[in-house]
């Protein structure tokens, strides 16, 4: 198996790379990263070693050099990762969220119809279904309808039609995974957890937004590679599948357990104005996924410690 990975430098491609070439250890892939700022191609860096791993820097939204890409690479599966993510960025500039999250999904889409690709698996994410009230609500199912608030989400609701598309009309082999908050190392430092370890350790004031009430569910991002790699091998083609840890937690308890972990005082903690159209909860049901035998075996009790230490010595370096 040949097996092309856009965004394959970023926090959570760089994961999947590492994972899918652990565990498969005949296959050979294609890191495809534009290597913007949150693509870090010191993140594969020992991959490269190995001669199963290329390495491409391109942008999937130049439709010549992706078809140039896949005559001569010829994958048999995409895993379509490349993306702008930060919302506060779309929220100040959007233009770019558009252009490489729908547009450049419907160039890969293209190519992919037109080279015969014998998966194409797109990872969005569950802020596509908009908000849940504090209280109450039910988890989102993969039959919530789409009511995106930011433009970063908007973006990635058109790249999950777009993509479904393709199924229905052309019978491309198409599957899709919308995934909770992911945690994990080697993550940019403008994502929540990453900036406020930074900011801790600098001991300066750690910008919480709104009154901090705001809830995600959080995954470890390794269980996030899992469920990709088990949807590719068992999931339905044509099938959208939630990708969640059933871990809620609030962002003001997320960062006072960054604080505790580092021995810094809560009044570090600064309340700012809150992020426009920002989302009170989130919260996903993955037991469609569930019904394929996967089931997340990372908890943040476990993992989360190490992971801020992990930044703390990282960012000492």
């Amino acid at each position: 198996m040949n097996i092309l990975v856009t965004g394959g430098c970023g926090f959570i491609g760089s994961h999947f790379l590492r994972y899918m070439m652990d565990t498969y250890t005949k296959d050979s892939f294609i890191c495809l990263d534009a290597l913007t700022y949150a693509g870090n191609e010191n993140n594969i860096k020992d991959l490269l070693e190995d001669s199963r791993l290329t390495m491409i820097e391109g942008n999937i939204r130049d439709a010549s050099f992706v078809d140039t890409l896949l005559v001569t690479y010829k994958p048999d599966v995409v895993v379509h990762l490349a993306a702008e993510t930060h919302v506060d960025r779309s929220i100040t500039g959007p233009q770019v969220f558009l252009e490489t999250n729908v547009i450049g999904t419907g160039v890969l889409l293209d190519a992919c119809l037109r080279h015969g690709i014998e998966r194409f698996h797109h990872v969005s994410t569950d802020e596509v279904y908009g908000t849940l009230p504090l209280q109450g609500g039910n988890p989102f199912t993969e039959q919530s309808p789409l009511l995106p608030s930011s433009p970063y989400a908007a973006s990635k609701a058109s790249s999950d039609l777009l993509v479904l598309s393709y199924y229905k009309t052309y019978g491309l082999p198409i599957t899709i995974s919308r995934c909770s908050n992911n945690y994990g190392t080697h993550q940019y430092p403008e994502k929540l957890i990453p900036l406020m370890i930074q900011r801790a350790l600098q001991e300066v004031p750690l910008p919480v937004y709104g009154d901090g009430l705001n809830v995600r569910d959080w995954i470890h991002v390794l269980d996030h590679c899992r469920a990709i790699d088990c949807i590719l091998y068992k999931g339905r083609v044509g099938e959208v599948y939630n990708v969640g840890a059933r871990e809620e937690i609030s962002n003001i308890d997320l960062v006072k357990r960054i604080l505790t972990v580092l021995g810094k005082p809560y009044e570090l903690i600064t309340y700012v104005e809150d992020r426009l159209g920002h989302d009170r909860r989130y919260a996903i049901d993955s037991s469609k996924l569930e019904s394929l035998a996967w089931k997340r075996e990372y908890t943040m009790k476990d993992t989360f410690t190490g992971i801020v230490e992990w930044y703390r010595d990282a960012l000492k370096s």
